[in-house]
């Protein structure tokens, strides 16, 4: 799931909305040429389940020249959903309700995000001509990644969607005795990941609750989800396997627990791994490639996909992992697909400013090195380890980032469309125009 990175403490300054919020997004005149003209160096970021999760959706839905093409995911989206859990799923009527996120609404709000992502891309290619299918990469957090799929033609709406909704009831089930923990690191050490799942597998050996990281947001945050009273274990035995300046707090808000091994309890993998060899013939290589949080790494290749969608269910989201190649791809503009989209933005935002800060933006790196560059660093122990190394980390600050929803609903669209409900999508859009929303870790699913 995606959780509210605005009451994560990875850094004491406060984090800006991703469009006109932050000091090196992309300016608000942006047009549809510029996002055509630089297509081959944009990454779309798809987010996942949050605690909040219709955005501005509603008006989208009422816009005169989006609103047919919503209206037609959401219903497409809800048959789907309708046929699956063998209960009436109205989308239209959810978003118009402007129903609160809860647990009991935890299927609907899958596939609200993934009706969303779909509409927004495909009105992105249908009414704006945006090339979609020429970027240079996606990714998605939780959910967010089997929207990736669907929109890189790996698998169909139909095909994939029903999957997390047939194991949302379990996986809500599950939330009641969960909570969430923040493991963080301030001004010091990194958290190693190896080190974090030895804390976890050792509690959860004491055979009082399953406990497990969720999510690595970055070198210094990773996300636990722990049953029962397993996180007052991991306050209480942390130092014995993790830096002395680590610090852990609990989020309020219920989580339903996928990529944690709490999903064992419900067979989710097996189940998951089931439904996914019911579907009929080879999964395509993506296209454009698909970065996994899964691995961190653009791994799907065909063969493999099936086996890494089991493993999306019980294993944690590698998000900075994910950023650092995408870094490394030479992505300069990140348009961030779905309603309301935080997290994915916000960790870039952060890495931005901690960049920013450390070398002062706008500089040329050779006079970074010559101003005390090491100083400053010392603040933030494990970017100064990385930086010599990790010199894709530099680009942070020069990214450009777009809330897609944000730069529909500021452009000026002149013809409404006309499109019934169930039609067919048009012929380069994915599938029957699909993108699945994110299931995050940091608030799994």
């Amino acid at each position: 799931m995606e959780t509210d990175l605005n009451r994560l403490p990875l850094e004491p300054s406060g984090l800006a909305r991703v469009t006109g919020g932050s000091a090196h997004s992309v300016p608000r005149n942006l047009t549809k040429d510029d996002l055509k003209r630089h297509i081959h160096s944009t990454a779309f970021a798809f987010r996942g389940y949050d605690v909040a999760n219709v955005g501005r959706s509603a008006e989208l839905l009422d816009h005169p020249s989006y609103g047919p093409i919503v209206a037609q995911m959401l219903e497409q989206a809800a048959e789907i959903g309708s046929a699956t859990l063998g209960r009436k799923l109205d989308l239209v009527g959810h978003i118009r309700a402007g129903e609160k996120t809860a647990l009991a609404t935890f299927p609907e709000d899958i596939a609200t995000v993934v009706a969303m992502e779909a509409a927004q891309i495909r009105i992105l290619e249908e009414l704006f001509q945006i090339p979609i299918h020429e970027v240079r990469l996606s990714f998605g957090y939780s959910i967010g990644e089997l929207t990736s799929l669907i929109f890189s033609g790996v698998f169909s709406l139909e095909e994939l969607l029903p999957i997390p909704l047939l194991l949302a009831a379990d996986c809500a089930e599950l939330a009641h005795d969960t909570t969430l923990g923040v493991l963080f690191t301030r001004n010091g050490p990194e958290l190693h990941p190896e080190d974090v799942e030895r804390l976890c597998m050792a509690i959860s050996g004491e055979g009082q609750g399953l406990i497990g990281p969720s999510a690595f947001l970055s070198p210094n945050t990773a996300l636990l989800l722990g049953q029962g009273n397993t996180l007052d274990r991991v306050e209480k035995l942390m130092r014995e396997y993790l830096p002395d300046k680590v610090m852990l707090r609990r989020n309020p808000n219920q989580w339903p627990p996928l990529h944690s091994p709490l999903v064992w309890q419900r067979l989710i993998p097996n189940r998951a791994a089931v439904a996914l060899y019911k579907i009929a013939g080879n999964p395509a290589k993506p296209n454009p490639p698909v970065v996994s949080m899964v691995t961190g790494e653009a791994s799907y290749d065909g063969v493999n996909t099936r086996d890494l969608l089991v493993r999306w269910t019980d294993h944690p989201q590698r998000l900075w992992d994910v950023i650092d190649t995408t870094l490394a791809e030479g992505v300069e503009t990140v348009v961030h697909a779905g309603p309301g989209p935080s997290l994915i933005s916000a960790t870039f935002t952060r890495l931005s400013n901690n960049v920013s800060r450390h070398l002062g933006y706008g500089n040329k790196y050779i006079n970074m090195l010559g101003r005390g560059l090491a100083s400053g660093l010392s603040h933030h122990a494990w970017l100064s380890r990385r930086l010599p190394s990790k010199t894709n980390l530099l680009r942070a600050p020069y990214l450009h980032h777009v809330a897609l929803e944000d730069w529909l609903l500021e452009q000026q669209v002149p013809h409404a469309v006309s499109v019934a409900v169930g039609a067919p999508s048009t012929e380069n859009a994915p599938e029957p125009v699909e993108d699945s929303a994110r299931l995050a870790a940091s608030e799994s699913v």
